[in-house]
């Protein structure tokens, strides 16, 4: 039985964020899946982004340069509650680390793929949770992907993105966080973080689709999406086509 795992300030961070600044809640990129992720994000990220000024048509738009992922577990890369990781999200995976055009490719950038989650290696004080990810570094071994361990007296998602770019920053991955994306299936945690921190954001919006184990293996039509999940579907297309918000983007790319 999984364990209890609210994050009540999250849910209050989202709220105000809602009132104060929702297009915070809008991410830069919606994709269907992970499986779904470009390789080259750069121009998808400012395809659909806000601006406030017109580019003149004789100076190309410039384009960010993305040197590292963040990756959410929980019905981004594994069903819920597990650290299961269907086959075609494993291989995408090692696309992203094997691809000679890859920039997260393993020689070339060894620490540019980082799994950032609200269950594995979120808690300190949780065994369960340092297991899990301790399973998922091990089954990740060979394409040497780390799980991010929150630190005690730290908070979760969505308020960890700055030890997030420091852990990037610390690797020599980074220097600004406008060189990292968030990629996960939950607006209030990882689109939100993206806002935080000053990255760019990608949003899952169907979640994990595939199955694992014996029954479920072949299984691609699959909804693990959950609630509060589904509440944010319905915001992101209030806030999209009533409200007529753009995503907002990291600052220095506003123009």
């Amino acid at each position: 039985m999984p364990l209890l795992n609210t994050n009540l300030s999250a849910f209050n961070l989202t709220v105000s964020t809602l009132l104060r600044n929702p297009a915070h809640l809008l991410p830069n990129l919606t994709i269907p899946t992970f499986l779904d992720l470009p390789e080259q994000l750069g121009p998808h990220l400012v395809s659909t982004s806000t601006t406030t000024t017109t580019t003149p048509p004789d100076k190309p738009k410039p384009t960010p340069t993305i040197r590292a992922l963040v990756l959410d577990k929980d019905n981004t890369l594994c069903p819920p509650h597990t650290t299961d990781l269907p086959a075609p999200y494993l291989r995408k995976l090692e696309s992203l680390r094997t691809s000679p055009t890859s920039p997260f490719h393993l020689a070339r950038n060894p620490h540019g793929i980082l799994i950032v989650s609200n269950t594995a290696g979120s808690r300190p004080d949780s065994p369960r949770y340092e297991d899990e990810a301790r399973q998922l570094e091990d089954t990740l071994r060979p394409l040497q992907i780390s799980v991010f361990r929150v630190q005690p007296g730290k908070r979760r998602k969505p308020f960890c993105g700055d030890d997030v770019v420091a852990w990037f920053r610390g690797k020599g991955v980074v220097e600004r966080a406008d060189e990292i994306a968030v990629v996960g299936d939950r607006i209030g945690t990882d689109t939100l973080m993206a806002a935080q921190m000053g990255a760019w954001s990608v949003w899952c919006k169907e979640g994990v689709k595939h199955g694992v184990g014996p029954r479920a293996a072949e299984r691609d039509d699959l909804d693990y999406r959950g609630f509060l999940a589904k509440m944010e579907i319905v915001m992101e297309r209030y806030l999209r086509e009533n409200r007529h918000l753009k995503p907002r983007v990291p600052p220095g790319w506003e123009g």
